[in-house]
């Protein structure tokens, strides 16, 4: 019995500390569709930070929205003021270039809007896939709220040919 519990005890171990890691540390995460081309594609497989929450502009988050999860983008913090003239970012009415983006991207139904009040609220994210055209995102449901992210991710692990930090 000794020599059977000297046995178990290191994969016991082992298991231990792949539920923290996955629990509270990263975990791998699959894209799900296309509202993030070209930056991501459907079914690439990154790795979720979730010891991450210092939510900064343009950082790739994970939604945890409605049972299931979403990656976006974050685009507005809170307190800020978000609008869209021409296909173009204002932040308190200052332009903002969104250098992931297409050159030649135009996503007119959006032109000269604000998204949401004037003013982002506290605690709140204003966020989108990046292509713009074909992306459920704060413009169909609103604000997120801080405790739905999950964290961020900048770093793809499949497939292979596209391994690395995400530009």
């Amino acid at each position: 019995m000794k020599a059977f519990m000297k046995e178990v005890i290191p994969y016991l171990i082992i298991i231990a500390i792949v539920i923290f890691i996955r629990t509270y540390v990263a975990t791998p995460v699959r894209v799900q569709g296309s509202s993030m081309v070209p930056t991501l594609k459907d079914g690439e497989i990154l790795l979720l930070k979730k010891y991450d929450t210092s939510y900064k502009r343009f950082d790739i988050v994970v939604l945890n929205r409605d049972s299931s999860k979403l990656i976006k983008r974050i685009i507005g913090l809170p307190g800020e003021h978000i609008e869209y003239k021409d296909s173009h970012l204002y932040v308190n009415d200052i332009e903002i270039e969104e250098k992931f983006l297409p050159k030649d991207i135009s996503f007119s139904d959006f032109d000269t809007i604000l998204l949401g009040d004037s003013t982002i609220p506290e605690g709140k994210y204003l966020v989108m896939g990046d292509n713009r055209n074909n992306s459920t995102d704060s413009r169909i449901f609103g604000f997120v709220e801080k405790k739905e992210i999950l964290g961020t991710t900048s770093f793809r692990l499949f497939p292979f040919k596209r391994f690395g930090g995400i530009s």
